[in-house]
């Protein structure tokens, strides 16, 4: 029988992401969802108005994902996915290929977001060597985050997560997010450089742990049409933004230009799983068709396409798909829309912005920045509220789960508007 206290025991053994544990806040348990909802141990309840980290779609324990993996438990739990397949990876692929933007054809799966970028990136470099070409140079966006292993670290913005790693990364062609008075450099830059780079990555619309920075879909498109122009290979790295978080379907459903390659994780299975997934266009896949093996993907994870996580991915899509959770989505965004013109009153936030599901704003408390103080005091007086926020920095945003009531969205309001009243500049 244990004696010691979960978090006492967690304080010996876990070391936590993100965290400087000297000093730290004890880890509050949790030992259970249903909804929106967190309880603690003490069975205090929680709304989680991040999705746990923008994963969970559909709310905690949902019974429709719940089933369809228990179901799929007691036929297949895992297999390797060299040599063999199997049902629940062929339908997902199945499903999913036609609800992407463009005209993509194969999926590659993985394990999280972080891998879906580095396929992406493979994909992209050894598509230009096994044609013979010599084009090495990558285009990333500025403020941009694609993950946290080596080469995703390499085309996200420079910042404080990859500040120790800096003499370890290779070096990508860095522009800023398109804007009206960048636009015009911007394709110049591509027109007169395009031919050297391999391909262009980008978060479509919504830069996330950059700052919930949200830019013209426009702007964008235009200069996609133009990367398109120089053959440049196209990579949107939609694991934020994909399955409704932007409104749409995907963020680059708002764009005339599509991706020859797409990333995908968080919301793929609705939350509950580890799973990510590359879709690349049948032009990407032929560079690879060769009798030569060399010039074969090699690549791959243990868990690759693991059955379980791929019937998880199939049940969120029955749930997503569904007109309900449509409006839903519609709704969430109708009411981000009303509580931004609310609080742009006050002195103390900033450039209050909505994207579909997202709305977050800056408190004007010392210097921007993901180390700025002010998001940890606010995650602490929320919780007392019974509320899960966790700002970047002094970047504030909700980002909630699509079951999420309209009281429950009136609750987590009222609590910032409680603290914005109280905030000084």
């Amino acid at each position: 029988m244990q004696t010691k206290s979960l978090t006492d025991r967690d304080h010996e053994v876990i070391w936590h992401p993100y965290t400087q544990h000297k000093n730290k806040l004890p880890p509050i348990p949790v030992v259970r969802g249903k909804g929106t909802l967190l309880w603690d141990e003490k069975g205090n309840p929680y709304i989680d108005a991040i999705s746990s980290w923008w994963v969970t779609l559909h709310g905690h324990a949902h019974p429709h994902i719940a089933q369809k993996i228990y179901q799929q438990a007691l036929v297949l739990e895992q297999v390797i996915f060299t040599g063999f397949t199997h049902e629940p990876a062929v339908s997902l692929a199945e499903r999913l290929l036609p609800l992407l933007p463009g005209d993509l054809s194969r999926i590659f799966y993985s394990d999280n977001g972080s891998t879906a970028v580095e396929v992406a990136l493979k994909m992209a470099i050894q598509y230009w060597k096994n044609k013979g070409d010599d084009r090495k140079k990558i285009l990333a966006l500025r403020n941009s985050y694609h993950g946290d292993t080596f080469g995703s670290m390499s085309v996200s913005g420079r910042s404080l997560f990859t500040a120790a790693f800096q003499d370890y990364l290779f070096e990508p062609v860095f522009i800023d997010a398109p804007d009206r008075e960048n636009i015009g450099q911007l394709k110049e830059l591509l027109r007169r450089h395009g031919c050297e780079m391999a391909c262009f990555i980008y978060e479509p619309l919504l830069q996330g742990a950059g700052g919930m920075h949200m830019y013209d879909a426009a702007l964008l498109d235009e200069l996609m049409g133009v990367a398109k122009e120089m053959d440049l290979l196209l990579i949107a790295d939609e694991v934020l933004t994909g399955f409704g978080r932007t409104g749409e379907l995907f963020a680059g459903n708002y764009l005339r230009n599509t991706a020859d390659i797409i990333c995908l994780s968080k919301g793929l299975t609705g939350g509950t799983m580890a799973l990510g997934a590359t879709a690349a266009t049948e032009r990407v896949f032929e560079a690879f068709l060769s009798d030569d093996r060399r010039k074969s993907l090699f690549h791959g994870h243990s868990f690759t396409a693991n059955p379980l996580a791929c019937a998880a991915a199939l049940a969120s899509l029955d749930l997503l798909l569904e007109t309900a959770c449509a409006e839903r989505i519609r709704g969430i965004n109708t009411q981000h829309a009303a509580f931004a013109e609310k609080i742009k009153a006050y002195d103390v936030v900033r450039d209050v912005r909505t994207l579909g599901t997202v709305v977050a704003f800056e408190l004007s408390q010392g210097e921007d920045g993901y180390i700025n103080p002010a998001g940890l005091d606010l995650t602490q007086k929320a919780m007392e509220e019974g509320i899960y926020l966790r700002p970047l920095g002094n970047t504030v945003y909700i980002l909630p789960p699509y079951c999420t009531t309209k009281e429950e969205l009136d609750k987590i309001y009222d609590f910032l508007e409680k603290y914005i009243k109280k905030a000084r500049p």
